[in-house]
């Protein structure tokens, strides 16, 4: 592709994508799938206009898009966010990994496509989109609910166990061979995300003074380059390029400095970010959707029925009833922007050909159906109860004793983007 191909391209990806984004804005529609729509319809595998004729054009923009998605990640976890919720949001977060990313390895070794597509499968079924159930809270005004600090907690244990799941299973499926060279490449990934996590731990004073900087230009640049060298070292060492980068998020989210990161990668996090799934829209062929609509629709049946079952034990362990129950598991019900990263890394490793199409039917059914349901979660509740409406007040759990009604006890609630970042989308 020449440098003006290349210009045209980039930017026609801006616009095709921001005007499908808009259009699904009117209608209540996520921008995530609609990005990867984008990329289907003016990609090589559709009839009409061509924008790009190969995908692998934008690979590097796609993998900076990943990288700068990884590492805002980074930016808005805390490492206080788990002891803030104790005992019992592990287990919360925990039931409800245990449940869901338990039935996605079920269903990827009963579709008999490979154990390494399963691996991945239970990771695309297993983990919510931070993005859609945040965005969902604030456009439905649920941000003082009293069990909107659980769906917060659940999110910040799934972000912990995106990053371990995701440094362990890129020396599985990038073609390790045997046991004992498996073994090696993940506790040389986990040694270097040791290495990393202890840089976090105790190290933030001295990165807080050297990455500190008046000048917002000299700041973007200190910021994106640590970000970018560390996701390429990440890689040479076996460990996914986009972990490196959600560990130096980490590590900066720590510093005096994390604030105006956050507000200076903002804008280029979505530019990017846009451009990563516009990118996977690009390689997916809509003629291979009929071979996995069968799967699709089975992934989204048990996918939803699961979310059923771990709202309800969740909201029984903090004492909530069947309406916060079913806003539990509808909000935590959209997939999204990790299922796709997890199909890139699949594609990347060469996997089963099935699996981009079924991850993008899948992302796509239920980033839709999420809202709707989240919604229409007095629907749940009516089933769950029989048709019986509660009339009296939801009683509080446990942790809610000492609050007014509908306030949000900040000390319970993990200090995640939708709070700090209040009233933004927290992803594209």
């Amino acid at each position: 592709m020449g440098h003006a191909d290349t210009l045209l391209a980039m930017g026609g990806a801006f616009l095709a994508a921001a005007f499908l984004a808009r259009l699904g804005n009117r209608i209540g529609l996520p921008t995530i799938p609609l990005f990867t729509l984008a990329g289907m319809l003016l990609g090589p595998h559709t009839p009409g206009f061509v924008l790009v004729e190969d995908a692998h054009d934008f690979e590097m923009l796609s993998a900076l898009g990943l990288v700068l998605l990884l590492f805002y990640l980074g930016l808005e976890f805390h490492l206080d966010d788990l002891k803030t919720g104790g005992r019992r949001l592990a287990l919360a977060g925990g039931s409800y990994l245990l449940l869901n990313v338990g039935a996605g390895l079920g269903f990827g070794l009963a579709l008999g496509w490979g154990t390494r597509e399963a691996l991945v499968l239970a990771g695309v079924l297993g983990i919510s989109s931070s993005a859609i159930v945040t965005k969902i809270l604030i456009d439905l005004g649920r941000l003082g609910r009293p069990e909107t600090r659980l769906i917060l907690g659940v999110i910040v244990v799934e972000d912990v166990f995106l990053a371990l799941y995701l440094a362990a299973l890129q020396p599985v499926i990038g073609g390790a061979h045997g046991a004992a060279e498996v073994l090696v490449q993940v506790s040389k990934a986990f040694g270097f995300l040791l290495v990393l996590a202890a840089t976090a731990r105790w190290g933030t004073r001295l990165i807080g003074r050297l990455i500190h900087v008046r000048d917002d230009e000299l700041l973007v640049i200190s910021f994106l380059g640590a970000a970018v060298l560390v996701a390429g070292v990440s890689e040479l060492l076996g460990v996914a390029d986009a972990i490196g980068a959600f560990m130096v998020g980490l590590i900066l989210a720590q510093t005096p400095s994390a604030a105006r990161i956050r507000r200076l990668v903002h804008p280029l996090r979505d530019a990017f970010a846009a451009i990563f799934f516009f990118a996977f829209g690009l390689a997916i062929d809509p003629g291979d959707f009929a071979a996995v609509l069968a799967p699709v629709a089975l992934a989204a049946t048990l996918t939803i029925c699961m979310n059923v079952a771990a709202g309800l034990i969740v909201a029984r362990l903090y004492g909530y009833g069947p309406e916060p129950a079913a806003n539990i598991a509808a909000t935590l019900l959209a997939r999204g922007e990790f299922a796709l990263i997890l199909a890139a890394m699949a594609a990347s490793a060469g996997l089963d050909d099935r699996l981009a199409p079924f991850i993008a039917g899948y992302v796509l059914v239920l980033a839709v159906l999420g809202p709707v349901a989240a919604g229409r979660a007095h629907l749940l509740v009516r089933l769950v109860t029989g048709g019986r409406t509660p009339t009296a007040p939801t009683r509080p759990g446990p942790a809610d004793a000492d609050a007014e009604p509908g306030a949000l006890d900040e000390r319970a609630v993990p200090a995640t983007s939708a709070h700090r970042s209040a009233g933004t989308e927290r992803v594209v």
